[in-house]
């Protein structure tokens, strides 16, 4: 990975949680890379190559907080940018000493080490990683991260002791922790026991994004046999029993998504608009 940020793309993003996207946007900003390799990757142009990402330093970066603070973006939302936090945490100081005063975002695999997340203490205001995973043969078959679950509870864990209980004002998060979890076809034991871990961890300290926007990517069919469940979408029965199990256990802070699954039409394109 170079030295510094490859970026894919900078635009307002209409497609996150209600309390992030708002009706103007989020102000996203794609890095490339990431530190999991899951086999049915959303973004996995971006994922698993540099070529779609063009070079910003630190300032920069700053200057497309700005420009996006600029558009009408309700926050500024940093995309699997892992890798890269010490040049987030600078360019984050430059565009505040130069008029950002938009929330930060950090959205991520979940996959992050506890000295990654003290590093964006004073500069993150609202975490938004993932919880793909209950337990470690699932981590371990789709993304080759064996020891997830303990690495990403860790990680949320110190989410939750800087930011504190979620802030909301006029319908939008300025501050907290909101955990997603993709529900995988064929996975719905594992989804269950993934969101009562959280509850019985977190309570209402967190909200909890339970996503059923699974698309199946090309790259999935080449997997073979062992795999055949991620070549289709989530059933609107697989949805709902999950929905069903959140609500009997009692996660009251969340939400779920209504309407048909994603196309992959919904994922952006990754053509450098905004750097």
């Amino acid at each position: 990975m170079p030295d510094i940020p490859l970026i894919a793309r900078a635009a307002l993003h209409m497609w996150e949680e209600p309390c992030i996207s708002g009706e103007s946007g989020s102000g996203t900003v794609f890095f490339c890379g990431c530190s999991l390799r899951c086999v049915y990757c959303q973004n996995y142009g971006i994922a698993s190559s540099v070529e779609l990402g063009k070079s910003v330093d630190e300032n920069r970066l700053s200057e497309i907080f700005l420009e996006l603070q600029a558009s009408g973006a309700n926050n500024i939302n940093l995309v699997t940018a892992t890798h890269y936090v010490p040049h987030v945490v600078e360019a984050v100081k430059i565009a505040r000493q130069n008029g950002l005063t938009l929330p930060i975002v950090y959205n991520t695999s979940g996959y992050e080490t506890i000295e990654n997340i003290d590093r964006l203490n004073g500069t993150v205001d609202v975490y938004l990683p993932d919880f793909k995973y209950s337990d470690d043969t699932k981590a371990k078959k789709y993304s080759n991260a064996p020891n997830y679950p303990e690495v990403a509870l860790s990680a949320i864990k110190r989410m939750v002791e800087q930011v504190g209980k979620p802030q909301f004002s006029d319908g939008l998060i300025k501050k907290g922790v909101i955990v997603r979890h993709l529900v995988l076809p064929g996975n719905i034991k594992a989804s269950k026991k993934a969101l009562e871990l959280l509850h019985n961890e977190f309570g209402d300290d967190i909200y909890i994004s339970i996503m059923k926007q699974y698309t199946p990517m090309p790259q999935v069919n080449c997997l073979g046999e062992d795999y055949r469940e991620l070549t289709r979408k989530l059933t609107k029965g697989e949805y709902d029993s999950i929905v069903r199990f959140a609500m009997d256990i009692g996660i009251a802070n969340g939400f779920i998504q209504y309407g048909e699954n994603a196309d992959e039409s919904f994922i952006p394109e990754f053509n450098g608009q905004g750097v």
